[in-house]
């Protein structure tokens, strides 16, 4: 029997973070606990207003925060905050599935389309690798802004 998981992030501003992997993604943040939202309604201003009615503290209010796929299937993206720096390579990363069934320079042309939207919005370009047939499609190596990094593929 499979499971269902969600990725975790470790984040110094889990808001922020969930915002770029929202725009990256086409994701969605889900409405707080119990409440339902009518179309339209902005889900942070939402979750700002539930956290303050519960009583957590504005200092306390940006710990973590998740986003989810709005067909379904996707795993949810939870960012908790943590002091700490990223020390080292991940040693498990996202593959960003932009081009999956373009080849050649199509394909780097729409993988370089998505470089340039996401660094727009705070993620940094590392490499790109191109296409050496029949093993590499090419593909764009790149970072979020708190330095986590993913593969455009």
């Amino acid at each position: 029997m499979s499971r269902q998981f969600q990725v975790t992030f470790d984040a110094h501003d889990p808001r922020a973070l969930s915002f770029f992997w929202r725009e990256a993604l086409g994701y969605v943040y889900p409405g707080p606990p119990g409440i339902d939202l009518p179309e339209g309604a902005d889900p942070l201003a939402a979750w700002d207003d539930f956290l303050a009615r519960i009583g957590v503290p504005q200092e306390q209010r940006n710990t973590s925060s998740a986003i989810e796929d709005p067909d379904g299937p996707g795993p949810r993206l939870f960012f908790q905050q943590m002091p700490a720096d990223k020390v080292a390579k991940n040693r498990v990363h996202l593959d960003v599935r932009v081009a999956p069934d373009l080849r050649g320079e199509e394909r780097m042309a729409a993988l370089e389309g998505e470089c340039d939207r996401l660094v727009a919005r705070g993620a940094t370009r590392v490499r790109r690798y191109e296409p050496d047939p029949p093993m590499v499609a090419g593909f764009i190596v790149m970072t979020d802004p708190e330095g986590n990094e993913f593969c455009l593929d």
